[in-house]
């Protein structure tokens, strides 16, 4: 209890403004005492420039008082001092403000203690300590407390510097008393408090609608998701069974090709050996009219007549066959003939898909061909063969088989630009927005809600939704090429690619490749190469990776899975220095 008394003696004489031991005490005309520096200070703070107040009951004097020593109070100070008083703490009730805390206004020096209310007449905010004056002094008692805040002066009238505490409906504002007698007289005028309670009233009614409206669009939404559900069951179904129906007729028709191939085959056959027969004929006879005519040539030159004469007569009766057949060569107009045909055949493919798409989008039947106006039967079946033909090659041309070669997957090559909107800011962008280099100077991009904040990484415009394939060049350390949804995070470390279910990443450092989804990592083998190759075929849900030397392509890792939103390319790039660029092929 004697401890208690000690502390409670102590508070008795402990500055309101540094809460220590009064020192050098100096009592002012209301009677509150202050340490002389203390009391000094708060009067020269620029807020308080020509207005002197006693700091706890807000007494004000015209002239700034002259201060005088109170020599007992320095006294009992130092007796306090002697008895070892001053060990115990005079700020058991307060704490120091921590960040983000409303501070007392009162407090001076680097033990500003967290407020704990802030009075709305005075428009200051007190901790425990300075707060006490409100509860001891009948005038300080009808001041209005409230929780501790630091928006204390929007409370306040900007024109009259008076507490807020009316409403405006005329110019629907806050207002104070004075703002009635000038600005806003002769308005319609309520308490802030009876405005508050009959805008409390209409808002329960929003929020109640509000809330009727969103159960509404709950259930809308659920039967639109059943909805969908069942559509995509029957798209499915459907698929299936299109899919098995074209997969027979497509081998039908490779049966047809093939018989084709060994008919046309055959044919090729006899014609070549037949030609190769008469070739050799040819041959022969060349050479027994050459000997024969060296022979000729070499007796135009003998001097001796009789052995002219003798000779003559059998070099010259010697005969050649001339059954030789003629040999007969396919006029240019032939391959003419066929160009116009294989041209036809693709007009009227050109006009069968558009009319098929055609009645796929609009759902509407496919009208029957009318016959030929002149009623020939030949061309009517020579117009229905050209259409089947039509058809077949379609069928084909949609049997696209997975690309083996470079070649192959050049036909799906497409241009990508990278996205300044969605680049970290240690990453700069050039060759067109094509190439892409991590700095340790952060880049002047503006605030977008689409720019990734946390990792290091950037994403392309173009969506991707067919069958696509692009190659990115990368050199140095540490580069991720990756395909993502767009609706990946964007603030946090969950962004990275490959870490969630959003995206599919391939990992390419000097020590090799790994691939990752979902922060499952797989361990990749293949070439080492600084150009990777990315094949997409949205529709089938696989997603190939390539390691690409010269025009070599060798597969490193494929994902097999069902995508449900476009894809973007993105690259994510590790330390500085690190670049990547994507690479014109076309």
């Amino acid at each position: 209890m004697a401890q208690q008394g000690v502390v409670l003696d102590q508070d008795q004489f402990c500055c309101s403004i540094c809460l220590d031991l009064l020192k050098d005490p100096v009592t002012l005309a209301c009677g509150h005492s202050y340490c002389s520096s203390c009391i000094e200070g708060y009067w020269d703070k620029d807020e308080q420039k020509g207005i002197y107040s006693c700091p706890q009951c807000r007494q004000s004097f015209t002239l700034r008082p002259a201060l005088k020593r109170n020599n007992m109070l320095a006294e009992v100070v130092e007796k306090l001092k002697e008895t070892g008083g001053a060990q115990a703490a005079p700020s058991e009730l307060t704490s120091p403000a921590g960040p983000g805390e409303v501070t007392c206004d009162l407090c001076t020096g680097p033990r500003k203690q967290r407020a704990l209310k802030s009075c709305l007449v005075c428009v200051v905010s007190y901790c425990q300590t300075h707060l006490q004056p409100h509860y001891q002094f009948p005038g300080l008692k009808k001041h209005k407390l409230v929780e501790a805040t630091s928006g204390l002066q929007e409370m306040i009238c900007s024109s009259h510097d008076k507490l807020l505490e009316l409403f405006c409906r005329t110019d629907q504002q806050c207002i104070c008393m004075l703002c009635t007698m000038d600005e806003h007289k002769g308005h319609d005028i309520v308490s802030a408090k009876a405005e508050r309670k009959e805008k409390l009233d209409k808002l329960v009614l929003s929020q109640q609608e509000v809330q009727q409206r969103v159960q509404q669009r709950e259930k809308e939404l659920k039967e639109l998701q059943q909805d969908m559900e069942s559509f995509k069951r029957s798209g499915q179904a459907v698929e299936k069974d299109s899919e098995r129906i074209v997969s027979d007729m497509i081998r039908s028709i490779e049966r047809r090709r093939s018989e084709v191939k060994d008919l046309i085959r055959a044919q090729q056959g006899a014609a070549v050996s037949q030609a190769e027969g008469l070739l050799e004929r040819l041959e022969q006879e060349i050479a027994e009219l050459g000997r024969r005519d060296a022979e000729l040539e070499k007796l135009s030159h003998t001097e001796d007549n009789i052995h002219f004469l003798k000779n003559y007569q059998s070099l010259s009766s010697t005969s050649v066959s001339s059954d030789v057949p003629s040999i007969s060569v396919p006029p240019l107009q032939y391959f003419k003939h066929v160009t116009e045909v294989v041209s036809e055949l693709r007009d009227k493919l050109e006009e069968l898909i558009q009319r098929a798409c055609s009645n796929i989008s609009t759902t509407a039947p496919t009208p029957v061909p009318d016959p030929a106006p002149d009623g020939n039967i030949v061309t009517t079946k020579r117009s229905t063969l050209v259409v089947f033909l039509a058809l077949v090659i379609y069928l084909i041309l949609q049997h696209n088989p997975e690309p083996k070669t470079r070649a192959d997957l050049l036909r799906y090559s497409c241009q990508l630009t990278l996205d300044p909107n969605t680049a970290h800011t240690r990453l700069s962008l050039s060759e067109e927005n094509r190439k892409v280099t991590c700095l340790e100077q952060r880049q002047p991009y503006p605030d977008h809600p689409e720019r990734f904040t946390k990792s290091y990484q950037v994403l392309c415009r173009e969506a991707l939704s067919g069958r696509c394939y692009w190659e990115v060049e990368w050199k140095d350390r540490n580069v991720d090429i990756a395909v993502s949804y767009k609706d990946i995070s964007r603030t946090d470390l969950s962004a990275s690619f490959g870490t969630n279910n959003k995206s599919w990443s391939l990992c390419c450092s000097r020590g090799g490749y790994m691939f990752r989804h979902n922060s499952v990592k797989t361990a990749v083998s293949g070439i080492q190469s600084s150009r990777v190759g990315v094949y997409l075929d949205h529709k089938a849900g696989t997603l190939s990776f390539y390691s690409v030397v010269s025009e070599t392509v060798t597969l490193l890792h494929r994902v097999q899975t069902t995508f449900t939103q476009p894809l973007y390319p993105g690259m994510y790039l590790g330390f500085y220095g690190d670049s990547a660029q994507i690479i014109k092929l076309w």
